[in-house]
């Protein structure tokens, strides 16, 4: 895996290219000292991943990121902790603050490493054919399948996937229509503004209340085109 090292303090740069020889699958293309040599180092070679400081002199890491239409995958080493929400909101491999410890340090490296192959290996599906989906929730990957999803909780910017087979919900943070697009749209139903069900799971309607596996959820009437196709499929 080709990474770039972007920090505009020379002794950061070092002690990153000193951890980086720790990780023999990943190889350092170029070493940066601000947003302008990274953009440059990035037309020319092929990157999969950067490890990129936040406050450098003219653009910061965060809009250096911000900035770019094809986005390798990111970790901020930084010594400011008060980025950390908008670097994750920046979907970010992993957050670091300085100083470093080396074992955390490699534990992030190995979670781009995870993610980098688990995209390499990924093979498109036809949408028939694809009956689970992946999600970002405690900094890892969790696959999820479409039939052990009894609903789904919208949360502002989080969601919460509620499973028939686990008490403890998945959290993540996507917002409910974004996940409603990858959901297969004959099984998954909006039934409320901060609710999908899975048609699978609902066991009975009533004017207000819908009545799942494990729980009941608001019926809006507001979604009443929804609840019609709902009960013509039914």
């Amino acid at each position: 895996m080709r990474c770039l090292i972007i920090d505009d303090e020379p002794l950061a740069l070092d002690l990153l290219e000193d951890n980086l020889k720790h990780v023999n699958t990943i190889q350092i293309v170029a070493r940066c000292r601000n947003a302008g040599e990274a953009i440059i180092a990035m037309q020319k070679e092929q990157i999969d991943l950067i490890f990129s400081d936040i406050y450098m002199p003219g653009i910061n890491g965060l809009q250096l990121i911000r900035s770019l239409t094809h986005k390798p995958m990111v970790i901020f080493v930084t010594a400011y902790e008060k980025f950390a929400v908008e670097g994750f909101e920046l979907d970010v491999v992993d957050y670091l603050v300085k100083p470093v410890p080396l074992d955390r340090f490699l534990k992030a490296c190995h979670k781009a490493l995870d993610l980098y192959e688990l995209r390499r290996s990924y093979v498109p599906q036809q949408p028939t054919s694809k009956n689970y989906f992946f999600l970002h929730a405690d900094y890892n990957l969790v696959k999820i399948n479409f039939d052990q999803v009894e609903y789904i909780e919208g949360l502002k910017d989080y969601i919460k996937v509620h499973l028939i087979n686990q008490q403890k919900p998945v959290l993540s943070r996507i917002s409910l229509k974004a996940i409603e697009l990858q959901l297969p749209p004959d099984q998954f139903f909006r039934v409320h503004k901060s609710y999908l069900v899975n048609l699978d799971h609902v066991s009975q309607m009533r004017r207000a209340r819908i009545k799942l596996i494990n729980t009941e959820i608001p019926l809006s009437d507001g979604y009443r085109d929804v609840i019609n196709r709902m009960i013509g499929k039914v």
